[in-house]
């Protein structure tokens, strides 16, 4: 039985900023892009969300549930040094650890003697020594598997710690609502709806078979998980899989010749992205993704590992043809192979 801590910053972003100019403590402030550059939030604090406002949301769209919204450039290189201090506190606990984002990550304890070996009072120092030390706050879940552990971190944020020991697996994934399944979307979530399913009890109600039939691999993964269970690992290393770059324009872009005129200068950065990676993957295949004025996007791809203009043109025709309407965003991307060992069988 694993023991896995799940640690997420609070708001991280505007978290940083009002340690660093505590005025903006009690009043709502949103991190991301200006108006007039037709950005989105990037996170926002708790006053800030008793308005409705969340990430992704344009900021325009913003402004209006809150007009006294305070808007933030933000300066990812801050917010990358603070992450760094967090991580460093992390690996004081841990080396097992896999990073989710700059503010998000899997910690297993398993094996650790720390606090008598007890994840409980481990997450709790880890969340102490960051709230003395670098002035923000992280919620903490503790769980046997990644699974539970990231539910559980969100179970009383902010600034809380929730425990799910192996004994309370049953009783509270079964009263569990399966939009709180990772990868169950509002599409799913609709459809599981639709089958009379709102719960993972409701879903352990449904046979392996009928699952798998109505969602293919991922009703073995529903199955799995409205049993709590999850016996994936921590990996410390990602495998990169795909590497993309998309810009957002000040004005929509009114026709499919004004969108393929924006890609050579897409390709052009995600060539220099893609030659910073250190050892390069190979290329398997290629994506283009579209957004259009009224918010709708397509992403199209196709496997080929040897990338030209014409074919991201090919692309986003197909892409554009979906909408047939002015495009706000246009994004391009390589999915990269994933990594092969190679060993040499013996003869006999």
């Amino acid at each position: 039985m694993r023991k896995i801590i799940h640690c997420d910053c609070d708001c991280f972003y505007a978290a940083v900023e009002m340690r660093d100019n505590p005025v903006l403590n009690d009043v709502p402030i949103a991190i991301g892009g200006s108006v007039e550059q037709r950005g989105v939030v990037a996170t926002c604090n708790y006053p800030a969300r008793e308005f409705g406002i969340h990430s992704a949301m344009p900021m325009a769209q913003a402004l209006k549930r809150c007009p006294h919204l305070i808007v933030i450039r933000g300066d990812m290189a801050k917010y990358k040094a603070v992450a760094r201090q967090v991580f460093a506190i992390y690996r004081d606990v841990t080396e097992l650890i896999e990073p989710l984002s700059l503010d998000e990550a899997f910690l297993d304890v398993t094996n650790v003697t720390l606090c008598n070996g007890s994840a409980t009072r481990m997450a709790e120092a880890i969340r102490q020594r960051v709230k003395s030390e670098i002035g923000i706050t992280v919620s903490a879940g503790v769980a046997p598997n990644k699974f539970l552990a990231k539910i559980a971190s969100d179970w009383r944020k902010p600034d809380g710690l929730f425990v799910i020991t192996p004994n309370d697996i049953d009783s509270f994934v079964q009263q569990l609502p399966v939009k709180k399944i990772h990868g169950v979307g509002p599409r799913t979530a609709e459809k599981l709806a639709g089958l009379g399913i709102q719960t993972c009890a409701d879903l352990r109600a449904r046979s392996l078979t009928e699952l798998v039939e109505q969602f293919g691999r991922f009703g073995h993964r529903l199955f799995e998980l409205s049993h709590g269970r999850d016996e994936r690992p921590v990996k410390t290393h990602r495998e990169r899989k795909s590497i993309s770059t998309e810009q957002t324009y000040s004005q929509d872009l009114p026709t499919l010749e004004a969108c393929r005129q924006q890609l050579p200068d897409l390709l052009s950065d995600l060539e220099q992205r893609y030659a910073r990676l250190d050892p390069a993957p190979a290329v398997r295949g290629l994506m283009v993704k579209v957004k259009f004025n009224d918010f709708t996007q397509t992403t199209v791809e196709h496997a080929d590992p040897a990338p030209s203009l014409d074919q991201f043109e090919s692309l986003l025709t197909i892409g554009w043809l979906r909408g047939e309407r002015p495009v706000r965003l246009l994004g391009v991307g390589y999915r990269l192979a994933e990594e092969v060992t190679v060993q040499q069988l013996s003869l006999f």
